[in-house]
C-alpha cells in the first residue's frame, strides 16, 4: 500500500518496523509491514501492560511494533481512569502469577484496579486482552488472569475483540476459555516461545479488522 495514504508522520513508525524486522524477535516481510502499517492507522490502539519479570513488557513492546501508531504504556505509570477511558481502542497485557486464585490472579498492578474497571465508561470501545502463562508448570491454570480482565472490561461496556482458538496450545484447563475460544491471546514464553512471533502477527491482523468492524 503506498505510503502516501498514511497521513500521520511516517518516518518514526517505518523506522520501528525496520528495526524490529532486522532483529530476531519478530520477523515481518516487507509486504506484511506495509499491510499492517496501512491497516493500523485506521484504529489507534493503546497497549497497557503490567509486568513482574519483564516477559509481559516484552510482548507489549512487540505488539507496539506490529501496530504502528499505537501507544505503549506501563500500568504503573499512568492516570488509570483517564488513560483507559480516553483510549480509542485498548490492548491490556497481563501475566498470571496468582494461580488457582478466584480473584486478583495477575499478581501485578492490574489487581489494584480490577474492582474499579466495571465502573468505567467504556461503552463500545474495542478492547483486547493478552495473557502470559506457563502451560507446563501451571497447566491447570493457564493464563487465568485473562478471563478476569476480560469480564471486568466487558462489564464496563467494552466491545471485546481478539478471541483466539485453543488449537495449537497444550494445557489441562484455563478459566480464559469461554465457549470454545480463549477470551484473548495466550502467550507462553516459557515453553512455546518459537510460536510467539506467528501468534502475535496473526492476532494483530485479527484485532485490526475486528476493531474497525461495528
Amino acid at each position: 500500500m503506498a505510503s502516501a495514504t498514511v497521513h500521520r508522520p511516517k518516518s518514526r513508525f517505518i523506522r520501528r518496523l525496520h528495526n524490529i524486522t532486522a532483529s530476531n524477535k519478530c520477523r515481518i516481510s516487507a509486504q506484511n509491514r506495509s499491510e499492517l502499517l496501512y491497516r493500523a492507522f485506521i484504529m489507534r490502539f493503546t497497549i497497557i501492560y503490567a509486568s513482574a519479570t519483564g516477559h509481559t513488557e516484552d510482548i507489549a513492546e512487540r505488539l507496539n511494533i506490529l501496530l504502528p501508531g499505537s501507544d505503549l504504556k506501563n500500568l504503573d505509570e499512568i492516570d488509570f481512569t483517564k488513560e483507559i477511558e480516553e483510549a480509542e481502542a485498548l490492548i491490556c497485557c497481563t501475566p498470571t502469577w496468582n494461580t488457582a486464585s478466584d480473584i486478583k490472579r495477575s499478581g501485578t498492578t492490574w489487581d489494584d484496579h480490577i474492582d474499579n474497571i466495571p465502573h468505567l465508561s467504556l461503552k463500545d470501545k474495542p478492547i483486547a486482552i493478552v495473557g502470559l502463562g506457563d502451560s507446563a508448570a501451571f497447566s491447570k491454570y493457564f493464563c487465568d488472569a485473562m478471563e478476569e480482565l476480560y469480564k471486568s472490561f466487558e462489564s464496563a461496556g467494552g466491545r471485546m475483540i481478539g478471541h483466539a482458538s485453543i488449537e495449537g496450545y497444550t494445557f489441562d484447563n484455563s478459566k480464559s476459555v469461554i465457549g470454545e475460544m480463549f477470551c484473548g491471546l495466550p502467550i507462553d514464553e516459557d515453553n512455546e516461545s518459537e510460536k510467539t512471533d506467528d501468534r502475535l502477527q496473526a492476532w494483530s491482523r485479527i484485532i485490526i479488522e475486528e476493531a474497525r468492524s461495528k
